[in-house]
């Protein structure tokens, strides 16, 4: 019996990312990323997830929601999809999602892939619990679930070999559903709950781990990496600093008081900028030496991609690799579930040229030589 693949496409999932949203939850917040210039990244990814499906495509059929929720990006790769019920247009809501997980459980469907953030997460969990086998495509911002492939292109790797071996082969395990506040999240809080377990794929390569944050115990050890970037910090120099407890400590440092949610900036070790969006962060860097400070994701491993978006592939790109100062304690780093970092910027060039070793600020005077991945 020919196997059926569920796809559901939250198609404004991560648009407020890069114009500094912090999410993209509620439709005032989409009107206002929209007015900043956000463009959707969802589709896009999901795209390239189903790319790694054109080769067994003749083997499952294609179940999906009409237009942008999975119509538009299963035609864009050569599908000619089952459609589920209707949607108004350029409308699409939560209910739509909880909606047609709904009717893909009712349709048996042998895995139910979807692209979105921990929103989407939650929304899928609520309409099919842990009944059926399901899997992340992520596109959103924040992305704390433990339900995600690592980037898009190991999503579809993952369907594949699981539409391709089956259960039988491929053990299935329960992921975690987290989500965090994002009115909260906004005002520098973070509050994140569980919400339940959905069936995943057991690869834990191609599994992103639970977020988790740095606990207050650290806090020597954040002082000394502190300590240290500051010792290295030149003068004329822009420095862009990410969000995280870890570069917080830098600019308390410094006495500045950091967004700890958001992309700071800073010259001659005063802040010249808080909260800034990537239109913002461009601005600052002309004509200016730039480098940018970033942290370690707790048991994540990510270092770009996850929760400061802001800092795009344009200004990676510009800043360069030798450019990029990862600072970690060394209990963040032992405590990560995988032994590489990760970069998933929504741009291969970048992602590539970020790829291989390099140094992490662990304490003053130390350093550790790890390597990057996407």
């Amino acid at each position: 019996m020919m196997k059926k693949l569920g796809f559901i496409v939250n198609p404004v999932a991560g648009i407020g990312g890069r114009v500094g949203l912090k999410g993209s939850d509620g439709a005032e917040t989409l009107d206002k990323a929209r007015r900043l210039g956000a463009v959707p990244e969802s589709p896009r990814r999901a795209v390239e997830a189903l790319r790694e499906l054109e080769a067994i495509k003749n083997r499952f059929k294609l179940i999906t929601c009409p237009r942008e929720m999975g119509e538009d990006e299963a035609v864009a790769c050569g599908f000619e999809p089952f459609i589920l019920g209707a949607i108004p247009k350029k409308m699409t809501t939560a209910e739509d999602t909880r909606r047609a997980a709904r009717d893909m459980l009712d349709l048996k469907v042998d895995l139910l892939v979807f692209a979105g953030g921990d929103g989407t997460a939650r929304d899928v969990y609520k309409a099919v619990g842990d009944q059926i086998p399901s899997l992340g495509i992520p596109t959103g911002v924040k992305i704390h679930s433990s339900v995600f492939a690592t980037n898009p292109r190991n999503a579809g790797i993952l369907t594949r070999s699981y539409l391709v071996e089956g259960n039988s082969t491929l053990q299935l395990i329960d992921g975690e559903v987290m989500d965090v506040d994002e009115m909260a999240y906004r005002e520098g809080r973070i509050d994140v709950k569980l919400y339940g377990f959905l069936k995943i794929i057991a690869a834990h390569e191609m599994i992103q781990d639970t977020k988790v944050a740095t606990p207050p115990e650290q806090k020597t050890g954040l002082e000394a990496v502190a300590v240290d970037i500051l010792e290295i910090m030149e003068d004329d120099v822009l420095y862009i600093v990410g969000p995280g407890t870890t570069t917080k400590a830098i600019l308390d440092r410094m006495g500045i008081k950091s967004t700890l949610l958001g992309v700071d900036a800073v010259l001659n070790r005063k802040r010249v900028g808080s909260d800034l969006n990537e239109t913002e962060l461009l601005s600052l860097m002309q004509d200016k030496k730039t480098k940018i400070i970033v942290s370690v994701i707790g048991r994540q491993g990510y270092v770009l991609g996850r929760g400061n978006q802001q800092i795009s592939p344009d200004i990676i790109r510009r800043v360069g690799k030798a450019n990029i100062i990862v600072a970690a304690t060394r209990d963040k780093l032992l405590g990560l579930g995988r032994k590489s970092l990760l970069v998933d910027t929504c741009d291969h060039e970048v992602d590539e040229m970020l790829r291989g070793y390099m140094p992490v600020f662990t304490g003053f005077g130390e350093r550790v030589m790890l390597k990057l991945t996407s």
